[in-house]
């Protein structure tokens, strides 16, 4: 990762949630659209299915609580293999916040969190 600014804070939201200023940048980190959503709705700026887990594994997870450690884990597996949409994420929100915005209506076990927990510990490897 280059020197340029990171966000200052990661966050996440759901999308049935008011999109709100101090979201910062909002991006969607889901590989399906929001059943119900309207796109003006969400007010994003991005929407990376690129970052989204593989079909596959989120076939495999299916927001299985008990599953919820392989999830992550394996998730981590592909997110190292796409280190470049990583760092455009991370270059392209700047100094502001980032939020990652997602359907689910898990809120602790979900892509999304395990999306942060992965840019926590990549920032922090890479300062």
């Amino acid at each position: 990762m280059s020197d340029s600014k990171t966000p200052e804070t990661i966050r996440y939201k759901r999308a049935y949630e008011k999109a709100e200023k101090s979201d910062g940048y909002r991006v969607l980190v889901d590989r399906i659209w929001p059943r119900g959503v309207r796109k003006e709705t969400l007010a994003l700026d991005a929407w990376r299915k690129d970052l989204a887990p593989s079909n596959k594994l989120r076939r495999w997870f299916g927001h299985d609580p008990q599953r919820w450690a392989g999830f992550y884990q394996k998730y981590f597996r592909e997110l190292k293999e796409k280190q470049q949409a990583v760092d455009e994420l991370l270059e392209v929100c700047g100094d502001r916040p980032l939020t990652l915005v997602y359907a689910a209506k898990d809120d602790e076990h979900n892509n999304a969190v395990a999306l942060k927990m992965f840019l926590e510990a990549y920032q922090a490897s890479n300062q």
